[in-house]
């Protein structure tokens, strides 16, 4: 039979004050950053996971029977709905929410961790979350300093075809791929409006890419996704 660590007054205490901290820590990281689900919302994902496997094992432990996980279980498939909620596609194709729904999900698993007494997994679990959250997103950002590839959205004067933004851009020795119009702009008082992917044929990295395309006369507007 499983052994657990004794069910007391005080260790339920201890279980939910620890996950309290370490998802108000990660919560906190996120908040500051101004995301979708911030401080509170990480602090009740782990805190309700934590009550659950705290339920389950007083459940197994008062009848000696049942799965020990298994209403755990539940919340590491039920997670799902919250985590798909952040997650939103913008009109020019950007997917926002992703890493705000994998924290969720993984505050949720940190509280499951706590909640059935693991200790030594939730806080090297929480510490890992924390530092990919932060490090990895300094390292993300130097990463994508030194891109050779961008993914832009344009909008060219008004008059002017993508033919010529296309002839433009090759005597810039600039690659145009995965051109994508929005149709809803498509000869409009803006000009046409598309996404695009853009590359060099030279050895260039994105500042290079930006200064060249800035340098394109019959944009009117260009922003890098």
């Amino acid at each position: 039979m499983l052994e657990f660590r004794e069910l007391t007054l005080l260790e339920v205490v201890i279980r939910i004050v620890i996950a309290i901290v370490f998802s108000g820590i990660i919560g906190l990281e996120r908040g500051l950053k101004n995301r979708a689900a911030g401080f509170r919302t990480y602090m009740l994902v782990c805190l309700g996971s934590c009550v659950i496997m705290l339920t389950n094992q007083y459940i197994f432990e008062a009848t000696g029977t049942g799965d020990p996980v298994r209403m755990g279980a539940q919340v590491v498939s039920g997670i799902g709905f919250l985590g798909a909620g952040t997650i939103i596609v913008t009109k020019r194709n950007q997917i926002k929410g992703l890493t705000t729904a994998a924290g969720l999900w993984a505050s949720a698993c940190i509280g499951l961790a706590v909640g059935i007494g693991f200790y030594e997994v939730a806080l090297v679990g929480a510490v890992a979350i924390y530092l990919s959250l932060t490090l990895m997103h300094t390292w993300e950002d130097h990463i994508r300093r030194k891109t050779k590839v961008l993914t832009i959205y344009a909008e060219l004067k008004p008059g002017l075809s993508l033919g010529e933004f296309l002839r433009q851009t090759r005597e810039l020795n600039l690659v145009i791929s995965n051109t994508q119009l929005e149709h809803e702009h498509v000869s409009s008082d803006t000009g046409t409006c598309f996404l695009a992917t853009v590359k060099s044929d030279e050895k260039i990295k994105r500042a290079g890419l930006l200064e060249k395309l800035h340098s394109v006369s019959c944009l009117a507007y260009m922003e890098e996704l």
